[in-house]
């Protein structure tokens, strides 16, 4: 169960270690939204985190990816020949 305590002029609340280390919290920072009526606690993740890191385990795993390179030099169609 977690508590609130007192804080200086504001409130904190007390998590006991094994919910932090189930909910892998520890050292993150923490997103709070109100849900209901109650208070739901995520960690907080930045946009694209650990992109670099899930390229690399498929390039790893895959080989190195195959560029587009024979479509680089193709010239631009116009679209006139499309029917729309």
């Amino acid at each position: 169960m977690a508590h609130l305590v007192k804080i200086g002029n504001s409130q904190g609340i007390r998590i006991p270690k094994p919910l932090v280390e189930q909910a892998h919290l520890e050292g993150k920072e923490l997103k709070l939204q109100l849900v209901n009526e109650g208070l739901l606690i995520t960690p907080e993740k930045k946009a694209r985190e650990g992109w670099k890191e899930g390229i690399e385990r498929v390039i790893e795993a895959e080989g190195q990816e195959i560029s587009d390179d024979e479509w680089l030099d193709l010239p631009l169609a116009s679209g006139d020949e499309f029917e729309w």
